[in-house]
């Protein structure tokens, strides 16, 4: 027995063996088909990730998006002897009106002068190659100065480091915007916000340069503050200074005046000939170029004063660094006058300015864009306009330039002068550059009440009024974000102002989603109709109407909610519906959903809602819910009404 069972161990063991070596050799083969089928898998992965790639950088190679990405490859083979001369005429007027504006800006910005003009030109030489309106020219802004002002002031005087690193994330933002196709940030900012913010932009820039003319200094750059110390300083008014102000804002209102005139011609007559056509150009010209013309007369003024011996009879702007400063990236770290700034300190100076200022810059473009091609009869793309501003913007930085966008009245003159393509603006970027190098020492004679007077009078025609009396008459409403933006702007702050205006203009246009009107009208059942989408904000507010609609009389009714105006639902309308049936089905009521479209529907259904109750239309709800509830014949009519206004 013994000896059988040894006998039988070894062959047990031999069939142990086999069998372990056949199921070794099944398993090696299965190993080795499932490697090779992973291969595969791998190996047609890496096809399909090449081909794709190859298939985008195909794409983003090929003609037509070089062309969407450089817009100068639209106009550029089309480019005539006619549009170099339109351009050259417009570049340089536009010029003319840049460099007094620019050296007047820095001073909103608190910054020296030449500040001013190193904004100026460099976007115009990125804009040509990356822009697609004609029109628009950028640099330097009244908004945007008294933005870095806001901002980007540096402990250290005339420093500029806070306003170049503005300028740097500033772009960056907007580029970053610009490639994720984001322009459409702009729609989430009312017209009343935007124009309040305007207005009090302007007051609060024009009544600032009120101490230019008074000749007064150290005057805080809070509005209230400004106010109060502007009145209380005025026994220490420079007369020079104040009469040279006010002859200077007399002039540009008469030279502006010679840009407007109507000369009345009959149209059906032979027209002007070329003689009075040429004297009709100088005429509009010098209108065109009067802040030019005004700042020069002014700087003559003050150096034929100086030249005898009257040096201190007018302020003046003092020695500018001559030429184009040094290209470089910003400085995050430095030191100066025994004072050292951190990248932590400028970043947290800054602070909400990282985000205010791009979406100003934003605003101000697309809506200078949209304004010009839509009177020249051409279309733009917001998302490239915000690639070519952010670049314009990151590029600028590297010579010394605060955040720069489209300029509304320089864009107009460039408009007027008869541009014809972006390359305007290599001219105008050219004369800024020989401005620099060969100008700068005469801008030491310019009177700083003379800047004053062109900022005054560029800034006060940005005050709308009349947009009071047009929302009175169309939409009261919106007079309420109009008033608070704009009393925010000049009691708290531009940058506090334009955030409590967006905040309002947001609540207003929430508010009926939110808050529906519902009339109840008696009877024992009732039908509810829902006029909007039923979103998060809405739920709680219709849950609790349904409720005490349910509850009304000391009676529980059943309804039939109808929802074929609900083009859409949430994760929380749907819990809120599970909620409502489940109360009603508590108070042994019934709740019917009725004209549910399809795509909602498909919602429903995956949601998997218990004792859901749905029906195709209305009347068919009503008669289901008669025959689940035959006790309550009639069927009365409520609407829940969700208006666009308040």
């Amino acid at each position: 027995m013994s000896r059988n069972s040894g006998e039988r161990e070894p062959l047990l063991g031999n069939q142990s063996r086999e069998n372990s070596n056949y199921t070794g050799a099944v398993g090696h083969s299965t190993s080795v088909v499932t490697s090779e089928e992973e291969e595969e898998e791998s190996m047609a992965f890496k096809v399909m990730i090449k081909r794709a790639v190859r298939k985008q950088v195909k794409g983003c190679c090929s003609k037509e998006n070089l062309k969407t990405k450089l817009p100068i490859m639209n106009w550029l083979p089309k480019y005539s002897l006619r549009h170099l001369q339109c351009d050259l005429i417009a570049g340089l007027t536009v010029g003319l009106t840049v460099i007094p504006q620019g050296l007047a800006y820095a001073k909103i910005a608190g910054l020296p002068p030449q500040y001013g003009l190193y904004s100026a030109f460099m976007g115009c030489f990125v804009y040509c190659f990356f822009g697609t309106a004609k029109d628009i020219t950028l640099g330097p802004t009244a908004i945007m100065s008294l933005m870095t002002a806001t901002f980007a002031t540096s402990p250290i005087e005339e420093d500029a480091t806070y306003a170049i690193v503005l300028c740097l994330i500033t772009g960056c933002v907007q580029l970053l915007l610009g490639i994720l196709n984001l322009g459409i940030l702009v729609n989430f900012i009312s017209y009343p916000v935007i124009n309040a913010f305007t207005s009090a932009a302007a007051i609060t820039i024009g009544f600032g340069q009120v101490k230019g003319i008074l000749g007064l200094s150290h005057i805080p750059r809070d509005f209230p503050e400004m106010v109060y110390e502007t009145f209380k300083k005025i026994p220490e008014t420079k007369i020079w200074d104040l009469v040279m102000g006010l002859v200077c804002l007399v002039l540009l209102y008469g030279l502006k005046k010679l840009r407007t005139i109507n000369w009345n011609d009959d149209p059906s007559g032979p027209g002007p000939n070329r003689c009075v056509t040429f004297c009709r150009y100088l005429i509009w010209l010098l209108g065109t170029a009067s802040n030019a013309i005004v700042v020069i007369s002014a700087s003559g003024v003050a150096a034929i004063l100086i030249s005898q011996g009257h040096n201190n009879t007018l302020s003046i702007t003092g020695h500018l660094k001559p030429g184009l400063p040094d290209f470089k990236p910003p400085d995050f770290s430095y030191t100066q006058d025994n004072i050292t700034i951190t990248s932590n300190k400028i970043f947290s100076g800054i602070g909400a300015g990282f985000g205010i200022v791009p979406l100003l810059g934003l605003v101000e473009l697309i809506a200078i864009g949209k304004a010009f091609a839509r009177q020249n009869n051409y279309k733009i793309y917001p998302s490239q306009e915000l690639i070519a501003i952010g670049l314009a913007n990151i590029i600028s930085c590297f010579v010394g330039s605060y955040p720069v966008t489209g300029s509304f009245s320089r864009t107009a003159v460039n408009s007027q002068s008869g541009v014809k393509t972006p390359a305007s603006g290599i001219f105008t970027g050219v004369l800024i550059v020989l401005a620099l190098y060969t100008l700068t020492p005469l801008f030491y004679y310019i009177p700083k009440s003379a800047l004053s007077a062109v900022i005054i009078f560029s800034v006060i025609q940005m005050v709308d009024i009349m947009v009071v009396k047009k929302l009175w008459k169309v939409n009261k409403i919106d007079l309420i974000p109009l008033f608070i933006t704009f009393l925010s702007c000049l009691g708290v702050g531009m940058e506090y102002g334009i955030l409590i205006g967006i905040g309002v203009s947001l609540i207003i246009l929430l508010y009926p989603s939110a808050r529906p009107k519902i009339k109840a009208d008696p009877g024992l059942v009732r039908v509810v109709k829902i006029d909007h989408g039923l979103l998060f904000p809405a739920v709680e507010y219709l849950q609790e109407c349904i409720i005490a609609e349910n509850e009304a009389g000391g009676k529980n009714y059943s309804i039939v909610l109808d929802c074929s105006h609900v083009s859409s639902l949430d994760y929380t309308a749907i819990q809120g519906m599970t909620e409502l049936i489940v109360d009603f089905k508590r108070r042994n009521a019934k709740l019917v959903f009725a004209g549910f479209p399809k795509n909602v529907l498909k919602h429903l259904q995956v949601a998997d809602i218990p004792d859901l109750i749905v029906s195709s239309t209305v009347q068919e709800g009503c008669k289901l819910l008669q025959e689940l509830t035959p006790e309550f014949p009639g069927v009365q009519h409520t609407k829940v009404e969700f208006n666009s206004h308040l």
